[in-house]
């Protein structure tokens, strides 16, 4: 089935392999509200953390976009390193054409579950967290926690479910009209729904909050929301 772009899944079987690479940005870019603006404030939010020989880490780094976004930003700032991790191998090799000309970034195709991190000063996960199995989530939240050096700062953008069933059915609603403005099918949206089932599991605001709790982070504050879409910062 056909979700829009050309790109073709399955049911309960979405997954970021294949030919969605080639159409991935344009794709995310109708499909998420402020997309684009959610880079620059991350840009934005760098300036507070990211130091001349800073190790800064994106996690789910997907077609290199916004890494890249971040390097350039910051590449007054002498021996910063920017390390891109993401387990599709088209979407790495994608990410090193777009980022060849950027010689701080290092990209590797790995679990972000499974990789050595180095100390950090900057962790990003970009849409990314929402498809790790919920049953390991907190693992990964665990170690960003234990990674990242005192004072720095862990940004974590997500999809969210509603605080209860009303506001679910309002935002899905509202999410939908989103998507059609933008030029997606009704059947389109519907095949991206059931394509979806089991692989992408937002958590609400609070389930978020209680992951950056349980892992240890105290100084929180959401820096950006738009009806199911939440920016969240996290400083160590």
């Amino acid at each position: 089935m056909e979700v829009g772009h050309n790109i073709k899944t399955g049911r309960a079987n979405w997954n970021f392999g294949g030919n969605v690479v080639e159409t991935f940005n344009e794709h995310i870019r109708q499909s998420v509200p402020y997309y684009d603006d959610g880079h620059d404030l991350v840009c934005y939010l760098s300036d507070f953390f990211c130091l001349p020989e800073s190790i800064c880490y994106e996690l789910g780094v997907s077609t290199g976009q916004l890494i890249k976004k971040l390097a350039i930003y910051n590449e007054h700032k002498p021996k910063i390193k920017w390390i891109g991790i993401d387990s599709e191998q088209e979407m790495v090799n994608k990410a090193r054409v777009h980022c060849k000309d950027v010689k701080q970034i290092e990209l590797c195709c790995e679990d972000i579950l499974m990789h050595e991190y180095e100390k950090a000063d900057f962790i990003v996960a970009y849409y990314c967290i929402q498809f790790i199995p919920p049953r390991q989530r907190q693992i990964l939240f665990n170690r960003i926690y234990e990674n990242l050096n005192w004072g720095g700062a862990f940004v974590l953008f997500e999809k969210v479910r509603g605080p209860d069933a009303r506001f679910q059915d309002i935002i899905s609603s509202v999410y939908n009209d989103f998507k059609t403005r933008n030029g997606f099918s009704a059947e389109d949206i519907v095949n991206k729904s059931k394509s979806l089932r089991g692989v992408l599991e937002p958590f609400s605001t609070d389930g978020n909050l209680g992951l950056l709790k349980r892992a240890g982070f105290v100084d929180i504050m959401s820096v950006m929301k738009y009806v199911c879409f939440e920016g969240f910062l996290a400083v160590k």
